[in-house]
């Protein structure tokens, strides 16, 4: 895969400063959920707002601006001909119905991969010796 141009990686860095309210909504909603989340991923001369790299799931978090957009088209067309699948959420369900739109991003991850866990099981768990007695 090509290296980030410098320009990509800082408008990416920009826009995880400044996130919307509905992407911080989901973010932290899903950001201990493995496998891992990430924000604003580059691809391609694309900028994912959160992504699943393990499961190849774009998360696009839009605006009333991107209704019919053709730019949303060609980036879906595009990320789709890598492998990704595309979910897209309006700003204003997210804010009214944020858990649902979490579940439904799970959901399609578990779909593509197997059920996701909150977080990862301690190492050593359900592996204590039992004790032996009477010998």
């Amino acid at each position: 895969m090509p290296r980030v141009s410098p320009e990509m990686t800082k408008r990416a860095r920009d826009l995880r400063t400044n996130a919307t309210d509905a992407e911080r909504r989901i973010w932290l909603r899903i950001r201990s959920y493995r496998p891992r989340f990430t924000r604003q991923l580059v691809i391609g001369r694309y900028i994912i707002d959160i992504a699943c790299r393990e499961a190849k799931l774009a998360i696009e978090l839009d605006g009333g601006q991107h209704t019919d957009s053709p730019y949303d088209e060609e980036r879906t067309a595009f990320l789709e001909s890598l492998g990704w699948q595309v979910l897209r959420f309006w700003n204003s369900e997210v804010i009214t119905n944020p858990g649902g739109v979490t579940e439904a991003i799970l959901a399609e991850v578990g779909r593509r991969l197997g059920p996701t866990h909150p977080q990862p099981l301690p190492s050593r768990e359900g592996s204590k010796m039992e004790s032996k007695t009477g010998d």
